[in-house]
């Protein structure tokens, strides 16, 4: 079953190495109903004018009243073509050379004009966010419904239980290395906790493959233009002063290219430009990269740790699906990334830290990459837009809080060790180290 799988997500090849084309976006759904889009904005609190669905709107006649424009003269241009290669007298061939340059000279004009306001037009909507889901809670994360709560009982919080200081106290995080080779939030993992993070990221792999995901190594650095086609913009808002998301780096030619915010987004490019056959649906991969946050101004309290780091090694899956293929996701609308309608999002209890934290999300995308990235599928009926999904199978550093917080063994007021999940050992590279044990 697994090697089934695996030869029905392979990708077809592109038929030729070109630029993908631009986005190709529902412009009548977005205008179809005006407000309930500018509501859709305005419940994910994007930071958009509040205008903008006013302005695309505006910019979409344009375009349209250009484009009757542009053809009408073509038009008009074939016909004097057509008279020019008729008319036999001197004069009357001078002026049909005049009309025919006068006309030649207009298209030329409504073309560079059509395609500047084309390319705002473009702009414009595609800053707009995926509409959510009708049954995505309304709201900030307080509003975010609980749809089970499984486990252990949770411990009570505790500052013994911290996981900074439990690293620390084994020797098993740098913090002073960390400041000298980049700085905060950087964070050098030692002995048991690098040991770790290769038995998460072999368990998660291990797990997806077992369920028909292919495996994938994608690469880390990808094109600007290409995390903005998945949703992922250079910056948190409009503007050059707007907080940085994203790493941009030196670049040879002319593509801009960032390090990855996510495999997400590499991931998403694979099936890019492509167009799958029905029998290759769902197409799933399972992708092992690291992730880049400049997460400038959202930092605050969790600063500290391994919970919010501006460096970490994530699993990710990814699936191309038609519509019917969709799963069932869970956040509230201000939760969802611009590419999401719906999230759903699975949160571990971390004593140490004495509150929830988010350790995976899987959020349902619709067609709103596949729009942007030309992923598409061709059944029976013809050739459709695909769906995309994608989830995290596991936040590395996130996984490490919650299982040190939660496997600190405490004796008379002190950390003595930590215990871990028994089925992360066939996974565990090298010898146990001490203070660790096997629950």
């Amino acid at each position: 079953m697994a090697s089934k799988a695996k030869a029905k997500a392979k990708p077809n090849a592109p038929k030729t190495k070109i630029a993908i084309p631009p986005p190709r976006l529902d412009y009548a759904r977005l205008l179809s109903d005006p407000e309930a889009t500018a509501r859709n904005v305005r419940e994910r609190a994007m930071p958009l004018p509040s205008d903008v669905v006013a302005e695309l709107g505006r910019l979409r006649e344009q375009a349209l009243s250009l484009e009757t424009q542009l053809n009408r003269t073509r038009h008009e241009q074939g016909l004097a073509s057509a008279s020019l290669r008729d008319t036999k007298d001197k004069d009357g061939k001078a002026a049909a050379v005049a009309r025919a340059r006068e006309l030649k000279e207009a298209v030329q004009a409504l073309e560079r004009e059509h395609r500047e306001v084309e390319d705002t037009l473009l702009r414009v909507a595609g800053s707009l966010p995926n509409f959510s889901n009708p049954a995505a809670p309304i709201g900030a994360e307080e509003n975010a419904t609980t749809l089970e709560t499984f486990g252990p009982e949770r411990l009570p919080a505790s500052p013994l239980r911290d996981h900074v200081d439990v690293a620390d106290r084994f020797g098993w995080l740098d913090n002073a290395a960390s400041a000298i080779a980049t700085g905060t939030s950087w964070p050098f993992l030692l002995g048991a906790l690098a040991q770790l993070e290769h038995a998460l990221v072999g368990y998660a792999v291990d797990m997806a493959a077992r369920e028909g995901f292919t495996p994938v190594s994608p690469p880390d650095v990808v094109a600007v233009d290409i995390a903005a086609r998945c949703g992922f913009q250079p910056r948190d808002g409009p503007g050059e002063d707007a907080p940085r998301q994203t790493y941009t780096i030196e670049s040879e030619g002319e593509r801009q290219l960032c390090l990855t915010g996510t495999a997400e987004v590499p991931l998403a490019a694979l099936w890019a430009n492509r167009t799958l056959g029905a029998d290759q649906m769902p197409a799933r991969v399972v992708g092992v990269g690291k992730a880049f946050r400049a997460e400038a101004g959202a930092r605050g309290a969790d600063t500290r740790g391994l919970y919010r780091v501006h460096q970490f090694t994530k699993v990710e899956l990814f699936a191309v699906t038609t519509a019917e293929q969709n799963r069932v996701l869970d956040m509230p609308t201000q939760e969802l990334g611009a590419s999401a309608a719906r999230k759903y999002d699975m949160e571990a209890w971390m004593p140490g830290r004495g509150k929830w934290g988010e350790i995976t999300s899987t959020s349902n995308c619709t067609d709103y990459q596949a729009r942007r990235l030309h992923i598409r599928y061709k059944d029976a009926e013809g050739t459709h837009f695909a769906h995309t999904l994608n989830g995290t199978a596991a936040a590395v550093p996130r996984l490490i809080v919650a299982l040190l917080e939660n496997g600190a063994k405490i004796e008379d007021g002190e950390v003595t060790g930590v215990q871990l999940p028994r089925v992360l050992e066939r996974y565990w590279v090298g010898n146990l180290p001490e203070h660790v044990e096997w629950k």
